[in-house]
């Protein structure tokens, strides 16, 4: 407590017996020796024991450490709140440290709240040994109860302040999902418009680079075509390609397997019929094997590629595999076709069924995406 020991009220009565004061102190209590109401008696000068020196260093001691104890939390507070709104930054990927950060603040605001209750108590305990003390140590003992009551209010705003900043983490979590589905939607829709975009277009695997270095690709697209599905020319004459050129366009030397050829159709009947006869029969050109899909966008093609040893079991098996757009696999099994969106999905459904699980020893590759379906 502050201050030094205050002198006796001037307007007292001279000539209290001492028995009489003697025993009205043994009757006194701690609420009547703090009225401003009380007898001369109780407050005689002459029989209020001196101040312990270590309760008031103690008593120091205490504020300093709520002080410093104050000083830390809001420091720390302020270094936690930089933080969350760094982290807030990045999304999915860093929800979990927002939520180990919030259970943190959680765990230091009780901390706070058990040290205001021990403090409380203390308190308490104090005021009970404080039955003889002088005029200044009520002012001092009310001083200090005002600072324990601005911590308290400190402490709720503290707290209150906490909770609206879990409120806002929250609000931007759900913003962040949001965000991240609208994103997904997106991706999407520009695979779906890129594949749109492509849908004239054949994708020819397997042409040896030399070939085009003594033809130009036009004329061997329309060779392929000649060798392997004559009545497509009989029928529609000159097959007109819009462009066609090689994938990547710079050649690496370092490759050991040709680059495919995009060739883009001027008329889409003429590209179906072509691509049609190639599912149903391999293709070749002047005695090599090439193979002719869909063209599709890049993304597109990677989850497709996915599906690779899967759909290359599952023909083994006799199931009928079929990759349907854009990267759907689907099966058949006795009175069902079963359709799968990605990797996970197979996998899941197999493990249930231990007949195919025992077949398929195969590590599902990780999708671009995943979503469920029937």
């Amino acid at each position: 407590m502050r201050g030094t020991r205050a002198q006796t009220n001037t307007g007292r009565k001279e000539g209290v017996n001492l028995n009489k004061q003697q025993k009205q102190k043994k009757e006194t209590t701690i609420d009547s020796y703090y009225s401003p109401n009380g007898t001369e008696g109780e407050r005689s000068a002459n029989d209020k024991p001196e101040i312990p020196a270590n309760w008031i260093q103690a008593v120091e001691e205490l504020k300093t450490q709520l002080r410093e104890a104050e000083d830390n939390w809001e420091k720390n507070l302020k270094i936690k709140i930089s933080h969350l709104e760094t982290e807030a930054l990045e999304l999915k990927q860093e929800n979990s440290v927002l939520k180990a950060k919030i259970i943190q603040l959680e765990n230091e605001a009780k901390e706070m709240k058990d040290e205001a209750k021990e403090m409380k108590d203390e308190i308490k305990r104090m005021k009970d040994n404080l039955q003889r003390d002088s005029d200044q140590k009520e002012k001092d003992d009310q001083k200090a109860k005002d600072e324990i009551q601005s911590l308290r209010t400190r402490i709720k705003q503290l707290e209150s302040s906490d909770l609206t900043r879990q409120q806002d983490t929250i609000k931007q979590k759900k913003k962040n999902e949001q965000i991240e589905e609208n994103v997904k939607h997106l991706i999407h829709k520009t695979d779906d418009l890129e594949n749109h975009s492509r849908r004239d277009n054949l994708r020819i695997i397997g042409l040896p680079e030399d070939h085009d270095k003594r033809k130009s690709l036009d004329i061997i697209q329309e060779e392929i075509i000649q060798e392997n599905c004559p009545k497509i020319l009989e029928q529609e004459g000159k097959v007109e390609i819009e462009r066609i050129h090689r994938s990547p366009p710079v050649f690496n030397p370092q490759l050991t397997t040709p680059r495919n050829v995009i060739a883009k159709f001027k008329n889409n009947q003429i590209k179906e019929q072509v691509l049609q006869a190639a599912k149903k029969k391999p293709f070749r050109y002047h005695g090599n094997m090439v193979r002719i899909n869909q063209d599709l966008s890049a993304s597109t093609l990677k989850d497709r590629k996915a599906w690779n040893m899967i759909f290359r079991k599952a023909r083994e098996l006799g199931l009928q595999p079929r990759i349907k757009y854009p990267s759907k696999l689907t099966i058949f099994l006795p009175g069902k076709v079963w359709s799968f969106n990605t990797t996970e999905e197979f996998q899941a459904f197999i493990n249930k069924r231990p007949d195919l699980n025992r077949k398929f020893e195969v590590q599902p590759q990780n999708s671009r995406e995943s979503s469920k379906g029937n």
